[in-house]
């Protein structure tokens, strides 16, 4: 006889996979599925486990330096998007993009784009707050030809010229009160001394949501499970999220990462995850925890 569970478990419907990711890995997919193969530039989702189910059925992780040798070849883009240079070397190399980039990306890069010109014409700047290095940044760093200026919090903006008009984004998937603290400390500086200021609203709408959502799911349960890739920025973003709510709160990769005493006294166990996390993960998860009990 198979033992019942005592713990309640419940998955986080609406964690997983973002639109973009989605889209992303059913281009992947279907490539794979007709010719076997396809390069991808950079990690297609910041989740070890789903990139090496994709690599099982033929794809293939590369850098910018690879793109030399691909001459000829298809390479699909990620959903993070890439600067304009990327385009460039792939149409001298006769590479064939398959560009997955999300969306809300590409809009935001066009409109990063445009405040750089205008930025351009009166001797302003444009600011970035993101992770510096992140393959989304670095695009969006391309459309403004390597001129952006990247901080990662509200401390860096002592070590800012802010004596020039100024046009400011955010990463899509930043905590969006962050973002909204450093709006708020730059416009109050920047218009003490008259200068012009905007500040874009360029959040990813479903990654803002999933905050408020995150809340009201980490109070209804003793212990919740995150399930993210380590280098998922999202991820880390939404687990402190979860753990300023929920002290017992625990950030795993994968069904492995369960200790059998987080569950101790434990009626309720949340499951939840970053916008790069597998549904399928998020299930192996909550398979283990009812085998744990």
């Amino acid at each position: 006889m198979i033992k019942e569970s005592k713990i309640l478990v419940e998955i986080d419907k609406s964690s997983g996979f973002c639109f973009g990711v989605v889209n992303a890995i059913s281009q992947a997919e279907e490539e794979l599925n007709t010719n076997g193969k396809l390069y991808c530039l950079g990690q297609i989702v910041h989740n070890s486990e789903e990139e090496q189910r994709l690599q099982a059925l033929g794809l293939e992780t590369i850098t910018h330096k690879d793109l030399d040798n691909l001459k000829g070849k298809k390479v699909l883009l990620r959903a993070h998007g890439e600067p304009p240079s990327t385009y460039k070397k792939a149409i001298e190399n006769n590479i064939t993009l398959i560009d997955a980039s999300c969306p809300v990306v590409l809009k935001l890069q066009a409109k990063v784009k445009q405040g750089w010109e205008e930025m351009k014409k009166v001797g302003g700047q444009v600011i970035i707050f993101g992770k510096k290095g992140h393959a989304e940044v670095i695009g969006l760093i391309g459309q403004t030809d390597g001129n952006a200026i990247v901080i990662e919090s509200i401390n860096e903006l002592d070590s800012l010229n802010l004596s020039k008009p100024t046009e400011l984004f955010a990463q899509t998937t930043k905590s969006a009160d962050d973002y909204k603290a450093v709006a708020h400390e730059l416009e109050r500086r920047l218009n003490a001394k008259s200068i012009p200021f905007k500040a874009h609203n360029s959040i990813c709408g479903q990654v803002a949501n999933r905050k408020k959502e995150l809340i009201e799911f980490s109070k209804n349960h003793n212990v919740i499970l995150f399930v993210s890739g380590k280098n998922s920025s999202n991820g880390n973003m939404l687990y402190q999220v979860c753990k300023s709510i929920n002290p017992k709160t625990y950030f795993v990769s994968a069904p492995t990462d369960l200790e059998k005493e987080w569950f101790i006294n434990t009626k309720t166990v949340g499951i939840c995850g970053a916008t790069s996390t597998p549904f399928w993960m998020m299930e192996k998860v909550a398979l283990k925890v009812k085998q744990m009990d």
